[in-house]
């Protein structure tokens, strides 16, 4: 119960990862805010956790400020504080080439992968200033660090949260806020297993199968990294960016 008397937020919690967030911050004692843009969802993930008494489910659009202001408040105002915020929410897009990406499709990705993040961490850093700590993680990919994860938007998407991640461990890391980034790998999550592929989508489940792992990441797997990063045996971690890719990055046999 390491997690008692903490309140943790997740944003994208409808699903995937963000569900099994959920799931772990709960286990662990936290008061867990689940966030999402569909209400039935993160309710279910709520449901799912086995002690609905400790979570709430708040919809949201990370990508619009009004929305984050509303919700920020009305977590605040719920439970007193934010001790952790956990910036899972994300899209991928169709891996077009650049030259036929649209401008709104360019511009979707942008706003929910990248200002969704910026935005949800600019309105709980002063909740975490007055409280003297807290802890952001920003979910990020191996897309952070090369191309062909997906398309131009998702990794520059990507390459911006890492981005995000260092400026904030620099400028709040010294007031007691640690800043991290995660970066996954292919996670079977309802994003990733969409199913098909096209001349511009990949075969994914043939990419995983390249990587020494051989094999998908789990959920569970990413929230138990994101619940360490979150707890006070990182206390000394700060700006870093976990990779959990099973050595795609390191070693794959062919490129992706």
């Amino acid at each position: 119960m390491e997690f008692a008397d903490k309140v943790v937020v997740v944003t994208g919690a409808g699903s995937g990862m963000g569900r099994a967030m959920v799931s772990e911050f709960i286990a662990r004692g936290a008061r867990v805010a689940a966030l999402g843009r569909t209400l039935e969802k993160v309710e279910e993930s709520v449901r799912l956790a086995g002690d609905p008494e400790k979570g709430k489910a708040f919809s949201v659009n990370v990508a619009t400020e009004s929305d984050v202001v509303r919700v920020i408040d009305e977590i605040i105002a719920l439970w007193g504080r934010v001790d952790v915020l956990v910036n899972n929410a994300g899209v991928l897009d169709s891996y077009e080439p650049a030259h036929t990406v649209s401008l709104d499709a360019w511009q979707e990705v942008i706003a929910i992968n990248l200002t969704g993040p910026f935005l949800m961490s600019k309105y709980v850093i002063p909740q975490m200033l007055e409280q003297g700590k807290g802890t952001i993680i920003n979910i990020a990919s191996l897309s952070s660090f090369s191309a062909a994860g997906g398309g131009s938007a998702y990794t520059a998407s990507k390459h911006g949260v890492l981005g995000l991640t260092r400026q904030l461990c620099f400028e709040y890391g010294a007031k007691g806020i640690r800043v991290n980034a995660i970066c996954p790998g292919a996670t079977a999550t309802p994003m990733a297993l969409h199913g098909g592929t096209t001349e511009a989508l990949p075969d994914m489940a043939s990419g995983v199968m390249k990587t020494p792992a051989q094999r998908w990441c789990k959920p569970e797997e990413v929230a138990r990294l994101t619940a360490f990063l979150a707890g006070g045996d990182a206390d000394f971690v700060h700006g870093s960016a976990f990779v959990i890719d099973g050595g795609w990055l390191t070693a794959a046999r062919e490129a992706f």
